[in-house]
């Protein structure tokens, strides 16, 4: 009888076959898909946002909203993985370990990380002020309102390097959900193993560079004190994307590859 499932070693190849399909990609093509890649992760942050507002305040206790917050956001990469896009941080594990195996070239591995980042911010802040901001989804006196400028200024005042190292646990828990859905090889397989890392991580509190680029600019545009463009970029965005690169090339990517692959 067949398995539904890859090997770990198999895995590593698929990953590696991804990688090289990547590597070749049509620049537009990327583009197109990493837009896509930014609104998918956008609509799983515009889910949590609505479906944990006001939990607090009527006396759940916060895991409780942390974990309804966790369990819905996974439908952002459930979409990403299964209608196919570009999305940056799962892009670390696929370029690096196709860089590693010969699959793929470090110009390759450039022009897709560079891309894939940009066109995801531009998704997502499409999702963020047109869908959700022009959309009137957050009248100023809402709970809705309260959760979105909430997250967006706790976000822009975190340390460099608490976000660093909290980006390092996310991308390590996203790419191996991307991982696992690489591993399955049924549709209800990819989706299970896609939701627990993914739950895991945002329940536990970790940063993700592209739910970043939703959830910070919708509190700007609603309000949130202190956040600009300026505290975003700089307070945020740049050490969540270095950890992300961190978590998912070093802990995922190069490790598999070391084990698996390298001859």
């Amino acid at each position: 009888m067949s398995s539904s499932f890859k090997s770990p070693v198999d895995t590593a190849k698929a990953i590696s076959a991804t990688a090289g399909a990547k590597n070749s990609a049509n620049i537009v093509n990327v583009i197109l898909l990493s837009f896509l890649a930014g609104a998918y992760i956008a609509f799983g942050g515009l889910l949590a946002v609505i479906t944990s507002a006001g939990m607090l305040k009527a006396g759940a206790p916060v895991g409780l909203e942390k974990f309804v917050f966790g369990a819905v956001f996974p439908v952002g990469l459930i979409i990403v993985v299964l209608a196919g896009s570009e999305l940056f941080t799962g892009n670390v594990m696929f370029m690096t370990l196709g860089v590693l195996d010969g699959s793929a070239s470090v110009g390759g591995l450039a022009k897709n990380w560079v891309l894939s980042w940009l066109f995801n911010f531009v998704g997502a802040l499409f999702v963020a002020y047109v869908l959700a901001y022009m959309g009137g989804l957050f009248p100023a006196d809402s709970a809705f309102t309260a959760k979105a400028t909430a997250v967006a200024a706790a976000k822009v005042k975190m340390p460099f390097a608490q976000a660093f190292i909290k980006a390092i646990g996310c991308n390590w828990l996203v790419c191996l959900a991307v991982w696992l859905a690489n591993a399955s090889d049924d549709i209800i397989g990819k989706i299970f193993g896609i939701w627990f890392p993914i739950m895991a991580f945002v329940t536990i509190g970790f940063e993700h560079s592209v739910a970043n680029m939703f959830f910070i600019p919708l509190g700007m545009f609603l309000g949130a004190e202190g956040v600009t463009w300026s505290t975003i970029i700089v307070n945020n965005l740049i050490p969540v994307t270095l950890g992300n690169i961190v978590g998912g090339a070093v802990f995922v990517a190069c490790i598999y590859w070391y084990t698996y692959l390298k001859d």
